[in-house]
């Protein structure tokens, strides 16, 4: 059996292709960079993680961008010769005023890809559908949700052609999003997400015999969606995907969220998993397990053995003492790290230099990862002497610029300990941002100013709190606090990403102070 979620904490709005006998998925990203996260499978069960597409500033520039906003709802396709992706770039989510920039990358190679075709601003969520007869066409729902957009584009001119028309105006549940079309048999297929991202989240279908419509509603909607009346079960199902394997059977890969029991907190934001589907007589598209709920488990592909990529066993979990090039698991806000951090400057550490604070949009220095598991111990050890309290460094478990816990060092103003003979002009800050308002967790602990620092977090076993430590040797670690998790959760954040634990360093002087980080390490309880 397969096991859900198949790619666990932060990878919402799943797109999947099959190409030969390699499968692919990509996920949002939103403000996270590098842009959009792939995946590689050959069983549908073990997945490794490849370089992001969107790695350059010509692709993709986020810097400015509220949180939440950047890549949303990407679509992977393949036409036989190129891989296609098409992403939004979302400029501002408030009000209704939505600021959606649709773009196409193509490429032959899946870890190398091209510059940007813009497309549309009409809405977000597009998807690439290739016809059986060779066209090629642009679907995306309608800001506002007014439906679904369709239109023709032309591979060789490298821009929209012809009419744009609204083919469906969705099924009346609400939030109609995350089109994608295919040509099965007779009919064209249209399979959306429906009644918001949350926990009345489901994906619906409709059919046609023409891709421009009418569309008739599948009459047992919805297809796929969750049991709210268990909370133990997966939630926040929908936003789908379909993939037919080698040997004919159909899979749809789908958004879900692992609230811990009797919670409303997805710390770990919105995963993806998978179910096993089958076509009834009437020609409309079921879970294999029966019913409409996503499940925890589902059956494995016929004729494809098990596969385990080698490089990637564990790579989720353990230590990284930092080599020549960082891991594609690492990530930073809105821009690439390649302008403040370095693994050259003092071999064996990672070098980042402060630039702005992290409640900032523009220019954070912080390289994280995502929370994949509710219990977890993570660990960094710091190098950094801070010259005034404007300069701060340590292990930041955050959610976005209005939501995190930052431990970290840094200096006061009014510094010394009466009580010791030598001076300690530095502070240990545990410091909490709930919606902006900052406060100190702990009141501020001095430390020597010289010498390596150790931090840690863990979280308790079922995510909803987290301990701070530190260490002044790396083998006795002192308690600072326990802290609620439920700054970092979709919930209250109302975003739709997941926590991060990073490496952070700040220096709001304009100085880029930096700070040496010696490893940092991830471990699952």
């Amino acid at each position: 059996m397969i096991q859900n979620p198949i790619l666990p904490g932060f990878c919402p709005d799943p797109s999947i292709i099959r190409v030969g006998e390699d499968y692919y998925i990509a996920n949002s990203s939103f403000e996270w960079w590098p842009g959009v996260k792939i995946y590689h499978s050959k069983d549908l069960k073990h997945y490794e993680q490849l370089p992001s597409p969107l790695t350059r500033m010509s692709q993709l520039n986020m810097v400015g961008e509220p949180d939440s906003c950047g890549v949303w709802a990407p679509d992977i396709s393949w036409d036989g010769e190129y891989f296609w992706l098409i992403y939004t770039d979302v400029k501002t989510r408030t009000g209704g005023l939505f600021n959606t920039h649709n773009y196409l990358v193509k490429s032959k190679d899946i870890r190398g890809w091209s510059e940007p075709v813009y497309l549309n601003s009409s809405g977000f969520d597009p998807s690439v559908f290739h016809d059986t007869d060779g066209k090629m066409y642009i679907v995306n729902m309608i800001n506002n949700f007014k439906g679904i957009l369709v239109q023709e584009y032309d591979p060789e001119k490298e821009c929209l052609v012809g009419e744009a028309k609204n083919v469906f105006p969705g099924t009346g549940r609400g939030y109609t999003e995350g089109p994608h079309i295919y040509h099965i048999g007779e009919y064209y297929y249209l399979l959306m997400a429906e009644g918001g991202t949350s926990y009345e989240h489901m994906a619906t279908m409709a059919r046609s015999r023409s891709i421009w419509g009418p569309y008739e509603e599948d009459p047992g909607n919805p297809v796929l969606t969750s049991d709210v009346e268990n909370p133990e079960e997966l939630q926040k199902c929908g936003h789908a995907d379909l993939v037919c394997t080698q040997n004919g059977e159909w899979y749809m890969v789908h958004l879900c969220a692992r609230p811990p029991k009797g919670t409303r907190q997805c710390v770990l934001g919105r995963e993806t998993a998978i179910q096993k589907m089958v076509w009834n007589e009437d020609g409309w598209l079921r879970l294999a397990c029966g019913g409409r709920f996503g499940q925890w488990e589902t059956e494995e592909p016929e004729g494809i053995a098990e596969y385990i990529f080698p490089e990637e066993e564990g790579k989720d979990y353990g230590r990284d003492d930092f080599g020549r090039v960082l891991d594609v698991r690492y990530t930073s806000l809105r821009q690439s790290y390649d302008s403040y951090a370095s693994l050259t400057e003092r071999p064996g550490y990672l070098r980042l230099y402060g630039q702005e604070s992290l409640n900032s949009c523009c220019n954070v220095s912080m390289i994280a990862r995502r929370q994949q598991a509710r219990h977890v111990q993570v660990e960094t050890s710091i190098d950094f002497v801070p010259t005034c309290r404007e300069q701060m460094a340590g292990l930041a478990y955050m959610y976005d610029t209005g939501n995190f816990y930052l431990l970290v060092k840094t200096r006061d103003e009014e510094y010394g300990c009466p009580s010791l003979d030598l001076k300690i002009p530095a502070k240990l800050r545990l410091i909490r941002s709930s919606h902006f308002a900052v406060d100190d967790v702990i009141t501020p602990i001095a430390i020597p100013e010289n010498g390596p620092l150790f931090l840690r977090t863990v979280t308790t076993e079922d995510g909803l709190h987290a301990k701070f430590y530190y260490s002044l040797d790396g083998q006795n670690f002192l308690e600072l606090a326990e802290v609620p998790t439920n700054i970092l959760t979709d919930e209250q954040s109302e975003g739709f990403t997941g926590a991060h634990f990073g490496m952070y360093c700040h220096d709001m002087t304009g100085g880029r102070k930096w700070a040496d980080f010696d490893y940092f390490e991830i471990l699952r309880k």
